[in-house]
């Protein structure tokens, strides 16, 4: 492994195949990265101005656009360096960083999405309960929740990999993942695999159990039309969302762990970044086009700002 005078160097792989188209490369994800963050900041700030929409619905939703341009964050401003240079490098200390930013990314979303599935769950099944069981206390709860237990959870996985000994620099990847990682050890690493699983099953759980409230979510919903109208509304834009994160995180970790190395670098790379853009950019687009009430608003502050300016 390369060292400096202080720290270990580790070389990414992923781009080796895209030399030739780089700066393509480079204005699409810069701009992708730049609407990003725009269109989740535009739902953020219409929430927080827009007291109508202080309801915990809507507070929830505020709580997955930050989460969103955490995750974003995490990837795009290293990848965009790395279209602007030559050499693919990044330090020990900014790789575990890297890993721990992306991964309690990845669960931060799932667990907001549970939290989500809950609050839907409670407000159509029970919707004369709704206001009791979502108290104020309540509701900071579940917006706390689902970064407290992520954190915990990746800094013993960070913890268990940085006790390592690496005997390898390549990561044949666009970034850092604790898999690649975890694969360069010298020693046995049973017990990062064992710790793995064990989060795999506990979140498939998690994932299998909002599946069930669904089940009654959409049971309950179809005993009227108003019902329907509301589901299709506000949990309609929530599963497509959670169906198309689960998908690609899936996808990468099945790929990651017994995907062929001899296929096309692009199918690769592709794999493992479209939960990285594709969630964060999509999900304040389909909860701003779905909701009316997200959308009346968003209409009504772009109004004012052009209003403004003229």
């Amino acid at each position: 492994m390369e060292n400096s005078s202080t720290e270990m160097i580790f070389f990414l792989g992923g781009l080796n195949d895209t030399r030739r188209n780089k700066l393509i490369y480079f204005f699409c994800s810069f701009f992708i990265y730049l609407f990003t963050i725009f269109v989740n900041l535009t739902l953020l700030v219409t929430v927080m101005l827009d007291r109508v929409l202080h309801e915990p619905m809507y507070i929830f939703l505020c709580n997955l656009c930050v989460n969103g341009i955490y995750g974003a964050t995490s990837f795009y401003p290293k990848i965009l360096l790395d279209l602007l240079s030559d050499s693919h490098i990044i330090s020990y200390n900014a790789c575990v960083t890297q890993i721990f930013v992306v991964y309690s990314y990845i669960l931060c979303e799932l667990a907001n999405l549970t939290v989500m599935a809950y609050d839907r769950n409670v407000a159509i099944c029970n919707p004369l309960q709704y206001h009791p069981i979502m108290t104020p206390g309540k509701v900071g709860k579940l917006l706390l929740v689902p970064w407290l237990i992520p954190f915990v959870e990746i800094l013993i996985t960070v913890l268990l990999m940085v006790r390592l000994p690496l005997c390898g620099s390549m990561i044949n990847k666009l970034y850092c993942t604790n898999w690649e990682v975890v694969k360069l050890s010298c020693i046995d690493t049973r017990v990062n695999n064992l710790y793995g699983y064990g989060l795999v099953v506990s979140h498939f759980i998690q994932a299998l159990l909002i599946v069930i409230s669904y089940f009654h979510i959409i049971r309950t919903s179809v005993r009227s039309k108003a019902g329907q109208s509301r589901f299709m509304e506000t949990c309609l834009p929530h599963l497509i969302t959670l169906t198309t994160f689960c998908l690609f995180t899936s996808f990468d970790a099945l790929y990651a762990r017994y995907g062929s190395s001899s296929s096309l670098q692009g199918l690769r790379n592709f794999l493992s970044i479209e939960y990285l853009i594709i969630p964060p950019l999509l999900n304040p687009l389909i909860y701003g086009l779905k909701l009316k009430q997200i959308r009346l608003s968003v209409w009504k502050l772009l109004s004012w700002k052009v209003s403004a300016l003229t």
